[in-house]
C-alpha cells in the first residue's frame, strides 16, 4: 500500500472508540477470535481502573490511511518492572494491525521514539497492561482461553521486519479427557502415599467465602515462588484486586487448591473456568449482546467443560517433595468427572522443571506464544 499512513495519540472519546473497536475490523473473518466481554472493556483501558496503567507513563497509539483506523498500540513504562530490574525497559502491548508493513513499521517507529524521548534502552512486548496477556501466538490453531492473546501469525512477521528478535517463547500444553486424557496412574499413587505417609500435609479447595484472605495467601505463595523467573514483577495488593475482579465472577471452587503443611498454605494450583467458549458466536467477528452475554454468563457458567491452569506454584523451601504433582492430581481429579479439557498457559520455554513434569504427566503441546524486544540504542 501507498497510502499516508498517520500516527496520533488517542486524546478523545471518539479517538477511544475507534482503538478499542479496531480488533473487530482485524478479527470480522477470523473464526478463532473471541470478542471481549462487552461490559467494562472501556474500563480496562482507564488509567483510574487499570492498576498497570494507573502507575505507568503511557501512550496510545492509533494509526490511521485515509482516515480509517488500521492499527493500534499501548506504550508504557512500568516504574515496578524497572526498579526490580534495575533496567531501563519500555513495553508495548495491545498491538493490532492490517497486514501492511507499512503501518506496523509506523507504529512500531513511533512507539520506540516515544521510549527513547523517556530514557528507555530497550522496548520488550506484546506485554499487554489489559488483560495482561503475553506475545504473538506463533503456533497453534486453537480458539484462545479466557485471559489468553489469539493473534495473526503474520504479526511475528511485521515484528521481524521492524527489527524485533525473541525475547522468549511462552508453550501451552493440554489435558482432555475428551480426547482420552488420564493421569499416569504412577502419580495418583505416589500421591496418595505421600497424604498417608505425612499426616501434617494435606490439600484443599480454594475458600470463597473468605476470598481476601485466600488471595494474601496467593500472593505470598506466587511471590515467593517465582521470584527469578524471567518477566517477574513482585504483584502487590492492588494487582491481585485486579485480577479477583476479573476472575471473581467465574471462580469455580473446585479448580483452586492449595497444599498445606499443618494448615499453613506452601503451594497453589490456580486454575479457572474458560468463559470463552460461551462468549463464541457460530459466524466469525459476531459478537453477543450485553443482554445475551450476561443470560449465557449467568445460566451457562457451570456447564463449561475447559479450564485454564493459570498457575502452579510452591514455595521454594518444598521443592522437591512432589508437592506440583499433589496440586495438579487435586485440582484434575475434582474436574475429571465433567470431562473437561484443561489447558495449561504461559510456560517459559526454559523452565526445564515444570516442562519436564507437564511432559511426564503426559499432557500434550497444543500452541507457543512468543515475546520480542529490540534495543533502543
Amino acid at each position: 500500500m501507498n497510502r499516508k499512513i498517520e500516527i496520533t495519540e488517542t486524546g478523545t472519546t471518539g479517538d477511544l472508540k475507534d482503538f478499542i473497536n479496531l480488533p473487530r475490523i482485524i478479527y470480522k473473518d477470523d473464526p478463532l477470535w473471541i470478542p471481549p466481554l462487552p461490559l467494562g472493556e472501556k474500563e480496562e483501558y482507564d488509567k483510574r481502573k487499570n492498576t498497570i496503567l494507573k502507575r505507568s507513563d503511557h501512550v496510545f497509539f492509533l494509526a490511521r490511511a485515509d482516515g480509517k483506523p488500521v492499527g493500534r498500540m499501548i506504550v508504557y513504562i512500568d516504574p515496578r518492572y524497572n526498579r526490580y530490574h534495575q533496567s531501563r525497559t519500555g513495553f508495548f502491548g495491545s498491538f493490532e494491525s492490517i497486514e501492511d508493513g507499512n503501518v506496523s513499521r509506523c507504529l512500531f517507529q513511533k512507539a520506540e521514539q516515544w521510549l527513547r524521548d523517556r530514557g528507555m534502552e530497550e522496548i520488550l512486548g506484546p506485554i499487554n497492561p489489559v488483560s495482561e496477556s503475553w506475545g504473538f501466538v506463533l503456533e497453534g490453531n486453537s480458539p484462545p482461553v479466557f485471559l489468553s492473546p489469539h493473534t495473526p501469525l503474520y504479526y511475528n512477521r511485521l515484528a521481524g521486519e521492524a527489527g524485533y528478535e525473541k525475547a522468549k517463547d511462552l508453550l501451552v500444553y493440554e489435558a482432555d479427557a475428551r480426547k482420552g486424557y488420564v493421569i499416569p496412574d504412577r502419580f495418583t499413587r505416589f500421591s496418595d502415599t505421600l497424604l498417608t505417609r505425612k499426616p501434617e500435609i494435606t490439600v484443599r479447595p480454594i475458600q470463597k467465602s473468605r476470598l481476601k484472605e485466600e488471595a494474601l495467601h496467593v500472593l505470598r505463595i506466587l511471590n515467593d515462588s517465582v521470584a527469578g523467573n524471567w518477566g517477574y514483577v513482585p504483584v502487590e495488593e492492588d494487582e491481585m484486586a485486579g485480577v479477583l475482579k476479573q476472575l471473581k465472577p467465574v471462580m469455580d471452587e473446585q479448580a483452586i487448591w492449595f497444599v498445606e503443611e499443618k494448615g499453613f498454605p506452601v503451594g497453589v494450583a490456580l486454575g479457572f473456568p474458560d468463559i470463552n467458549v460461551l462468549l463464541r458466536t457460530e459466524r466469525p467477528g459476531k459478537e453477543l449482546s450485553i443482554p445475551a452475554a450476561l443470560w449465557k454468563l449467568l445460566t451457562q457458567k457451570g456447564r463449561i467443560k475447559d479450564y485454564r491452569l493459570w498457575g502452579l506454584a510452591v514455595l521454594p523451601e518444598y521443592h522437591g517433595l512432589g508437592l506440583d504433582v499433589l496440586l495438579y492430581v487435586s485440582l484434575y481429579r475434582a474436574l475429571e468427572p465433567r470431562g473437561i479439557r484443561l489447558e495449561a498457559n504461559y510456560m517459559l520455554e526454559d523452565n526445564p522443571k515444570i516442562l519436564n513434569a507437564l511432559e511426564k504427566m503426559e499432557l500434550a503441546p497444543v500452541k507457543k506464544y512468543r515475546v520480542y524486544r529490540k534495543s533502543l540504542n
